[in-house]
């Protein structure tokens, strides 16, 4: 992996794979739903859509067909604190790759029009989402789970925000928030690091983009947050033939040296078919068809969560299992088995992810974005491999016996007796 920092504050960051024959391009950029102020709500991923509009030179029919007509694939998500705007293509057309999404970042123009219409696309989304329980639950854990902080509205916005936000308020926007040092451009493929600093550079300087004084990269920082629903549950009715139920405690932050921990200690939760949650839920009871556990990091903050979906008259007995096998964890640990099994899993699905070039990016460009840097990939398969037994027991008892907050979507109008499963 090589690293350029121009002096704008734009990081540059490749790792080439010489063996492929393809080149993955992203532009991560540090702005997320978190950023955003009531008034704004989803401006982020609003913005992510219009981007692809239409720039300065390019019309949106030019932006798509330029990549598909080569074979390529563009794409953009937004997070809680990223977007990231990307493209994958065969490495004689990395020039082009680079032009376009590069296009999108600098020119973008963002039409009275395109915003009418756009906005049509968003709310089709939370509606897309809203009849999507399974989708629909992780939205209302987070609002749940951490209340009116910037980290509980859902990324999407609602549809009030997206309904009132003017063209000239995402305007101002994109025009605060997209600034070189809020940048990290990562290509990974059939790649040679020169090269891809001069084409970026090249692409990058439309307008006068990086002709800003000299600026150190700007790496996002916070103090610790604290989640306000512990202890409660957010219900929300729906005649579903299945209820979708989340239940998650603290975790650690994205900077918390026990992450390593917390990924095995998931992992061995409900990571997989022999996961302790998989086994007791599904196999030996048949109570559910899906179930699993899932860790989140962000700056200042975390969570571990579990998952379910069940019919609504076994919902209760589920949480208590799930409770039940929290608690069990919490107080013996888990056994060398689950531990070496939950490792060897962990440090696989992550080899096996980075078996193709665009993986391989998202994995440098994100790191750099939030961390500032990149971690080898033999450094993090060692510290995965360095977590004991006394690492485990020691975050599962710090954070598996906390009060946990549960979010349902089902066919349910009293919280009531879920509380006291809880409590």
């Amino acid at each position: 992996m090589k690293k350029t920092i121009l002096p704008s504050g734009l990081r540059i960051v490749t790792e080439e794979v010489n063996t492929v024959r393809s080149a993955a391009v992203g532009i991560w950029v540090n702005v997320g739903s978190r950023d955003e102020t009531q008034s704004v709500a989803g401006a982020s991923h609003f913005l992510e859509h219009l981007l692809f509009k239409g720039t300065k030179t390019r019309s949106a029919m030019e932006i798509s067909s330029s990549i598909e007509a080569v074979g390529g694939e563009m794409n953009a998500f937004t997070s809680k604190e990223y977007t990231c705007f990307y493209a994958r293509v065969i490495d004689t057309d990395l020039t082009l790759a680079v032009d376009v999404i590069s296009d999108l970042i600098t020119s973008s123009i963002a039409k009275a029009e395109d915003v009418e219409s756009e906005r049509n696309v968003v709310l089709e989304e939370i509606a897309m989402r809203d009849d999507d329980p399974s989708d629909l639950i992780h939205d209302l854990f987070m609002e749940t789970y951490y209340g009116d902080n910037v980290l509980g509205r859902p990324i999407l916005g609602t549809i009030d925000s997206i309904k009132g936000m003017s063209r000239n308020s995402i305007y101002n926007y994109y025009k605060k928030k997209y600034l070189p040092q809020d940048l990290v451009i990562a290509v990974a493929g059939n790649v040679k690091h020169k090269k891809v600093v001069e084409l970026v550079e090249r692409a990058m300087s439309r307008d006068g983009f990086l002709d800003v004084p000299n600026s150190a990269p700007n790496i996002r920082t916070s103090p610790q947050i604290k989640a306000g629903g512990k202890g409660t549950v957010g219900l929300m009715y729906r005649k579903t033939e299945q209820s979708h139920l989340l239940m998650g405690v603290d975790g650690v932050s994205r900077n918390d040296e026990r992450r390593f921990a917390l990924s095995i200690l998931s992992s061995a939760l409900g990571g997989g078919m022999s996961s302790r949650l998989f086994q007791e839920i599904r196999e030996k009871r048949g109570l559910a068809y899906s179930t699993y556990s899932y860790v989140q990091q962000f700056a200042g903050s975390g969570s571990l969560s579990f998952y379910a979906g069940c019919a609504p008259s076994k919902t209760e007995e589920v949480v208590k299992i799930i409770r039940d096998i929290s608690h069990e964890v919490a107080q013996t640990g888990l056994t060398d088995e689950e531990i070496s099994r939950a490792k060897g899993a962990v440090s696989g699905s992550l080899v096996l992810s980075q078996e193709d070039s665009g993986s391989r990016m998202s994995r440098i460009g994100k790191s750099e974005l939030v961390y500032g840097d990149v971690m080898g990939f033999d450094e993090i398969l060692k510290r995965i491999a360095q977590v004991t037994p006394d690492d485990i027991r020691e975050i599962a008892s710090a954070v598996l016996p906390q009060s946990s907050t549960l979010a349902i979507v089902g066919p349910f109008k009293n919280e009531s007796k879920f509380e006291k499963v809880i409590a």
